[in-house]
C-alpha cells in the first residue's frame, strides 16, 4: 500500500477507491437481481470472480431469466466483451508477460484501462491498472455475495436505486476532462449515439456504438495543433 501511495499519490488512489466502491454497490444489485430471478446464491458470486465483466453478466442473467437459451446468453455476453480486444491493444505493455500477463488480462475492464491510460509513465500506468483491477476483483464478487443475501429478503431490488451510483461516480470523475472542447463534443456525440440505440440493442452494445464518436476527438485535436 505504501508503494502504491508513493507511486500514484492520494488523488488517483482516491478515485480508484471510489470506483471500486461503486462497483461493489452495483455488485449488490447484480447479486440481488440474480437471486430474485431464480439463480442459486453462489452463481453470481462465482461468475463475478471468473468473468469479472458487469455488462455481460447482467446480460446473461437477464436473457436466461427471460427464458432465453444459455448459449444465446453466452454469445451475447461474448459480443459485449468484444470491446476488450481494442483494450488489449491499448495496454499491452501494462499487462506484462507470463502468469502476470494472464492475471492482468483477467483484470482488464473499462475502469482499469481508463485509469492506466490516464497516468504518465509506465510505472504509474501499471500501478493504477493493478490497483484498480485488484480492487474490482475484491469488490465485485463481494458485492454480489451481499446482494445474493439481500435478494432473499428484498424482492423489489429496483426500488433501492443501486444502479444509479456507478454512473454517478463515473460522471464525477470525467467532469474535469469535459473542460476541453474536443473532449466535450466527443463525449456528447457518443452519449447521443448510445441513447439513440439503447431501446434497440442488447445491454452493453450502446457503449460500443458510442465509440464511433472517437474520431471527432482526433479531428478536433489535429485542428487545434494546426492552428
Amino acid at each position: 500500500m505504501r508503494s502504491l501511495w508513493k507511486t500514484l499519490g492520494s488523488g488517483p488512489l482516491r478515485d480508484i477507491a471510489l470506483v471500486c466502491l461503486a462497483v461493489g454497490v452495483i455488485g449488490v444489485s447484480y447479486g440481488a437481481v440474480a437471486t430474485t430471478s431464480g439463480f442459486a446464491w453462489w452463481f453470481p458470486v462465482l461468475m463475478g470472480a471468473l468473468v469479472l465483466a458487469a455488462s455481460s453478466e447482467f446480460l446473461f442473467i437477464g436473457i436466461v431469466a427471460a427464458g432465453g437459451s444459455p448459449i444465446a446468453a453466452l454469445l451475447a455476453g461474448l459480443l459485449v466483451n468484444a470491446r476488450h480486444l481494442p483494450f488489449g491493444l491499448a495496454v499491452p505493455d501494462v499487462l506484462g508477460r507470463g502468469w502476470r500477463g494472464l492475471l492482468g488480462t483477467h483484470l482488464m475492464n473499462d475502469e482499469t484501462v481508463v485509469f492506466a491510460l490516464s497516468q504518465e509513465g509506465m510505472h504509474r500506468k501499471r500501478a493504477a491498472y493493478w490497483a484498480c483491477g485488484l480492487g474490482i476483483l475484491a469488490c465485485w464478487p463481494a458485492g454480489a455475495a451481499l446482494g445474493a443475501l439481500l435478494g432473499t429478503v428484498v424482492r423489489d431490488t429496483g426500488a433501492l436505486g443501486l444502479d444509479a451510483m456507478f454512473p454517478a461516480v463515473i460522471l464525477a470523475l470525467i467532469l474535469p476532462a469535459m473542460k476541453e472542447r474536443a473532449v466535450r463534443r466527443t463525449a456528447l456525440a457518443g452519449a447521443a449515439l448510445a441513447l439513440a440505440v439503447t431501446a434497440f440493442v442488447p445491454v452493453g452494445l450502446p457503449v460500443l456504438i458510442a465509440l464511433a464518436a472517437l474520431p471527432l476527438c482526433t479531428v478536433r485535436s489535429r485542428e487545434g495543433a494546426v492552428r
